[in-house]
């Protein structure tokens, strides 16, 4: 049987070698979640964007109106009643049909860009 002995100097080279492949790995790990967290920010940016329109109208805030019997008609109704009859100007139920009637305004569309980008960015890295 061999037994191997190392010097103090070779086991403190050894430990440094070991550090550095170490510390490669982990910086080749950043990069990758680096790569991932870009990307997923820029997907859900984008699809944020591209859905928001599409979202609005199923849930009835159309060009025409509130479509009767949706969701939106619900908020439209409640907001009503808690108002005394009307819907109040810049209430969540005027910007959403707003925008459900005219589109959503670039200062808008950047928000949720953010907000979907953050949104996709958290759950790649919680996956």
């Amino acid at each position: 049987m061999f037994v191997t002995k190392l010097s103090t100097v070779d086991f403190h080279a050894k430990l440094r070698l070991e550090t550095r492949e170490q510390s490669s790995l982990e910086q080749g790990a950043d990069y990758d979640m680096g790569l991932l967290k870009i990307s997923s920010d820029v997907a859900g940016a984008g699809g944020a964007i591209a859905a928001a329109p599409l979202v609005l109208g199923a849930v009835g805030f159309t060009a025409a109106g509130v479509a009767a019997g949706s969701y939106a008609a619900g908020m439209m109704s409640a907001a009503a009643v808690a108002n005394g009859g009307g819907v109040a100007a810049g209430s969540l139920v005027a910007i959403l049909q707003a925008a459900g009637a005219a589109g959503i305004p670039v200062a808008a569309q950047a928000v949720v860009g953010a907000v979907g980008g953050g949104v996709a960015t958290a759950a790649a890295i919680l996956i």
